[in-house]
């Protein structure tokens, strides 16, 4: 019992380390996701995403389901051997007109700011709070494609999730790494100014010095 106990001991304290390493694993990929939304293919991907979502919509030109009429695999996006074909051509031209990548790089300039205050909240807690309070935020947007895109579900039929549907599912990590890094955060952030919790369980504070000695 006592080996075990202190094993226990240990892994507590790695509770600290996985939080720092959630700073920077949401960094990663919000940062890389976001610098692909740059990139013709991620664009011309998410317009599924875009087109039937009753927040993002308004975006594109067109409604949907026409998006599925100029739709490319990624192979034909990023071929440049492809790029003479008349429907490549006509397919690039729609997704133009549509501001297909205007919104996707929009939405890239977006989530990478998000990794950046994640990943300063290590040294600014606050900006982390921010950061984190943003991502889960956002994560939420995201998790409603679920209900919202066909595309999601092989044939429409639950529960059999897509490539885009065992994607979009994800973000459930990322909503509970957002709320980890905004609570641990803030957390930092009293500390530092003096203050800590009267009780693990509550959200209450006390100032330093206080009669329970949580601050010693």
């Amino acid at each position: 019992m006592q080996a075990l106990k202190s094993l226990l001991e240990v892994i507590v304290k790695l509770q600290n380390v996985g939080s720092y390493l959630m700073h920077i694993a949401i960094f990663i990929i919000f940062v890389w996701i976001g610098g692909l939304k740059f990139v013709a293919y991620e664009a011309e991907g998410i317009a599924p995403f875009v087109a039937n979502s009753p927040f993002f919509s308004f975006m594109y030109k067109f409604e949907k389901p026409e998006y599925k009429q100029h739709k490319m695999s990624e192979a034909q996006s990023m071929n440049e051997e492809m790029q003479d074909d008349p429907k490549i051509i006509e397919n690039k031209e729609w997704h133009k007109e549509n501001r297909t990548y205007l919104v996707s790089e929009a939405l890239g300039i977006t989530i990478m700011t998000l990794g950046i205050l994640v990943l300063l909240g290590l040294w600014m807690p606050l900006l982390g709070v921010v950061g984190g309070l943003l991502v889960a935020g956002m994560t939420i947007t995201t998790l409603s494609f679920l209900f919202t895109t066909p595309e999601v579900f092989v044939n429409q039929h639950f529960p059999w999730l897509s490539g885009a549907g065992r994607l979009v599912i994800k973000d459930l990590a990322l909503f509970a790494g957002g709320l980890l890094i905004a609570g641990s955060d803030a957390k930092r952030y009293l500390e530092g100014k003096g203050f800590c919790l009267m009780n693990r369980s509550s959200v209450g504070i006390k100032a330093k010095n206080c009669s329970s000695g949580c601050c010693s």
